[in-house]
């Protein structure tokens, strides 16, 4: 049960399962590097939105199933990614291709995360 809630706690505060193992420069890096993806991402106008079927009609299985799995991803970035959405940041999901940077940032920022949450699972107490 303490190593699942690690794992929560992890993925809601990015870098967080460092911080709960006492590893203050690791958790600080990672939070900051998950919330300035997060916020590039936002400046940016990144879609933050799961794609709706009229967006995705035309488009064949892998790519519409890769457009899913990057929505999906965005949710890694935990409470920083929630915050956004609950201030009323919202863009559609496709808006043109000025708006691929930011989404990729977003993407990366809950990729990040996960990858902070695996490694820190890895390291000794």
């Amino acid at each position: 049960m303490r190593s699942a809630a690690a794992l929560v706690f992890g993925w809601l505060v990015p870098g967080g399962a460092y911080l709960l193992k006492g590893r203050y420069v690791q958790f600080a890096t990672a939070l900051a590097l998950v919330c300035a993806c997060l916020a590039a991402g936002i400046a940016l106008q990144g879609s933050n939105r799961w794609p709706s079927h009229s967006e995705l009609d035309g488009l064949d299985g892998f790519t519409s199933a890769a457009a899913r799995a990057g929505a999906f991803t965005k949710l890694f970035a935990g409470v920083p990614y929630v915050i956004a959405s609950l201030a009323g940041y919202s863009q559609s999901f496709i808006n043109g291709q000025v708006h691929e940077y930011g989404t990729t940032l977003l993407i990366a920022a809950g990729l990040i995360n996960l990858l902070v949450l695996a490694q820190a699972g890895k390291c000794r107490i």
